[in-house]
């Protein structure tokens, strides 16, 4: 087990499924735990202290370091609130975890605004509060010191947004500007001495019960590649020493299959020396692409992937 002697984590929506199992290998890695979840439904609907606390009471149980925090990540006092938790409770922070989300899941046409909004909210947003504030901390603390910090940031995109998936405009939106929201932060927080990845992980969560119904349950005792287990070692090899050179990527996870995906590249070239008359360039377009192209979304990169396995 790598060691995370003397860092500490914060792990948004850690209450339940991927988030739980992040929070327990960082704290089994050695990692003081602040665990976080509003404790909402899937919708994001409500509260409840429980699954945080339960969480927490599961880390030190065991032996390790944890408190639980209720505060809602979309809130920018809440985000504050948390990091600041972190460097009372510990001392410092090392680690953020932003995996905390919800589902709104409706086809284009008969998604609301309301539906639209609150999604963007708690994935986007919910990603920009807690990494504004724990930036601004390690930002301090290498103009204190004068050199870089050790500060890690990873964030959760997903499948949807990366290859598409029917019904989830609003979460697919929210979790592929994720993955943008990653590499600019990198590209800004390098300086300080922090990385900032992201993952696009397949795994059968509450949230996920629905889109994985048709995948093949494994039998009593067997290897199941969608168990949320299979997420969290990715998150601890990122938070290492080892990793310090690894920033602004994203891991697509299935199983033990991991794919370091490709950032948007310049693509097929299509090139004239001149103003493209709008006729000529769909003519173009049929010449180059002549059976179409479109999008192979999610469950076809699913397929893929296990086919890999």
């Amino acid at each position: 087990m790598a060691s995370l002697d003397g860092k500490v984590a914060i792990v948004t929506g850690a209450g339940r499924g991927i988030g739980r199992e992040h929070a327990l290998l960082l704290a089994a890695a050695g990692a003081k735990v602040v665990v976080n979840d509003l404790g909402g439904s899937t919708a994001g609907e409500g509260s409840d202290t429980t699954p945080a606390q339960s969480v927490a009471d599961e880390i030190k149980a065991a032996g390790g370091e944890a408190t639980a925090n209720y505060d809602n990540v979309a809130d920018f006092q809440g985000a504050e609130n948390m990091v600041k938790q972190a460097i009372s409770d510990f001392g410092d922070l090392h680690i953020l975890v932003n995996n905390a989300g919800i589902l709104r899941d409706r086809m284009l046409v008969s998604m609301s605004e309301a539906e639209w909004d609150a999604v963007i909210n708690v994935h986007l947003k919910g990603h920009f509060a807690p990494t504004h504030h724990a930036a601004a901390h390690w930002r301090a603390k290498s103009k204190e010191s004068g050199g870089p910090v050790f500060g890690r940031v990873i964030n959760t995109s997903s499948p949807s947004g990366v290859f598409g998936n029917v019904g989830q405009t609003n979460y697919g939106a929210a979790k592929a500007g994720i993955a943008a929201f990653t590499m600019i932060a990198a590209q800004e927080l390098g300086r300080y001495g922090v990385t900032v990845n992201c993952l696009a992980p397949n795994a059968r969560t509450r949230m996920t019960e629905d889109i994985f119904a048709g995948m093949p349950q494994p039998q009593e005792g067997e290897y199941d590649p969608l168990d949320p287990k299979n997420i969290s070692p990715v998150v601890v090899a990122l938070a290492t020493e080892e990793a310090a050179n690894i920033t602004g990527q994203c891991f697509f996870i299935y199983g033990g299959v991991i794919n370091v995906l490709k950032p948007w590249d310049v693509g097929t070239f299509i090139k004239k020396d001149d103003y493209w008359d709008p006729d000529e360039l769909a003519a173009k377009l049929k010449e180059t692409f002549p059976s179409g192209i479109a999008p192979e979304g999610m469950m076809a990169m699913l397929g893929k992937a296990a086919g890999q396995a």
